[in-house]
This record gives structure tokens, sequence and C-alpha cells, in this order.
């Protein structure tokens, strides 16, 4: 049938994506691991640690949902994806994708205060969620309003990409990221939350095939292009001075008169 085709395509992100490496994790106490964590500043931060082809089913599922606007036959399985929803599961309503957008995220910070280290420390960990979502919010939200497309549920004209399956895959190549060097299982859990966000979006009647696929491409893209950026920008922000004195950064965060926040120091 054709959706469960189309479904099986988006899954295979999982496959593709998963590492096959395997390492022994190690245990360490909690209040230590946050620690060392926000008083370590490290020379390195450890890059991007996909192959090259691993950049190709994002791209792909982005030009495909591009190709959506022009070619009949491509929009064409948006329709027929929607008239199955429809027959299959006319009174399907759910807003469990809201939580399941987020569960990588968490599942990444989670894993960190059990003692399970990820890749990076937690300030660089941090900020490359931080650049990932930048990356992810303008590019999704820009294009949603350049393409104006309406919605299977006709309430507005910001259909694609899916807003939601972008931060849900997002969220799960940022787990993978940090964790897959652990365990591919990580990465499976991660996807398999993303790729459900995405069908629940299609079931919900507010997004289209193409607009899901895209908006994963969209969510992978941006956290592939976070870890590949964020080195050049750290180390343009603690280089060193003409005196060869290195130039420190320090985020640190704050709670003032019931206010949270974030203290920002910086040597010149």
């Amino acid at each position: 049938m054709p959706l469960k085709k189309l479904i099986f395509v988006i899954l295979s992100f999982i496959s593709f994506e998963a590492s096959a490496q395997v390492k022994d994790t190690t245990k360490k106490n909690v209040a230590d691991t946050i620690k060392k964590d926000l008083t370590t500043a490290p020379d390195t931060v450890k890059k991007l640690h996909s192959n090259p082809l691993s950049l190709i089913p994002p791209g792909a599922a982005i030009t495909y949902g591009a190709i959506s606007f022009w070619i009949k036959p491509i929009r064409q399985i948006d329709f027929d994806v929607q008239g199955e929803i429809h027959k299959t599961s006319p009174n399907f309503n759910t807003k469990a994708e809201s939580y399941f957008l987020a569960a990588p995220i968490v599942m990444a910070y989670g894993l960190n205060l059990i003692g399970v280290a990820g890749k990076n420390t937690f300030i660089d960990r941090s900020a490359l969620l931080a650049l990932s979502a930048a990356y992810a919010g303008v590019s999704s939200l820009s294009i949603k309003h350049f393409t104006h497309r309406l919605r299977p549920n006709k309430s507005d004209y910001l259909s694609f990409p899916s807003g939601h399956t972008t931060i849900a895959f997002m969220g799960a190549e940022f787990l993978a990221q940090e964790y897959s060097e652990k365990s591919p299982v990580y990465t499976v859990i991660g996807y398999t939350f993303a790729v459900t966000t995405g069908v629940f979006r299609m079931y919900n009647r507010d997004h289209w095939f193409s607009d899901v696929v895209a908006g994963a491409g969209f969510g992978i893209i941006s956290t592939k292009l976070a870890y590949l950026t964020y080195p050049y920008i750290r180390n343009w922000l603690t280089h060193r001075d003409k005196n060869g004195n290195k130039k420190s950064m320090m985020l640190m965060p704050t709670y003032q008169d019931g206010a949270p926040g974030i203290a920002f120091a910086k040597t010149f």
C-alpha cells in the first residue's frame, strides 16, 4: 500500500544514520560530571563524525520536498497518502508529537546526568544544540512563508516544511552525534521518536507527506551543519591575542531576583 511504502522510506533514515561502533560507557558521579562540564573549556571541539555520504539522505529528502511543487506525480503522492489516512483513520487525533519531538534532546542530557558522558562538554554540547536550532528555525520558518502551502486541514498556509519534524530530526541527529559512538541503540531510539513525530503530523492532517520528508532533511542538515561550523566559531571566540595569551570565554547560568539567565564573560 502507498502509505506503508512511503513511511518505509522515512524509516530508512534510521538504518543509514545509525553507527556500528559500540564502546563501553564509563559511569561517573553526577555532580562531578556536571562540575567538569561547566568548568572545562577544551582547546578543541569533537567535530562531525559522520561519513560525507551521510549528507545524501537529508539532501535527497529536501530535494524530494522541493520538487513536489513542480512535479505533479510527486504532489499526487501527498494527496494519495492523505486520502488513505482519511479512509483508515478518520478520527485520529493526538498531541503526542509535541512531546516526541523533544525526546531525543531530553535523552541526550538525561544520559549525561546519569553518568554516560557524551562526545562534548555540557557547554559545547549546549552551544551546538542552540546553533542547530538556529539553523533549523531560520530555514524552516523562512521557507514556510516563502512557499505558502496550504495545510491538509486548511488551517493556514505554513505547511512546508514540517516544523515539528524538523526539530525532531534535528534532535535525533544531535543525540546521534553525541552518543552513537557509545552505542547505535541511542541513534535508533532518537530516530524512532523523530519518525513517529513525522507520521503523527500526517495523521493529524497538519502536514503533507512531502512536508514531513523535507522537514526530516532540514533537521538532519541543521545539526550536521552546526557540528561542522561550531568549532570554527568557538576557535574565533577563544583564539590567542598578539602576545600569545589565550583569550577565554565563559558562560555561566545565573538566577537573580527570580529570573534565570546566562552570564557571558570574554577576555580581550
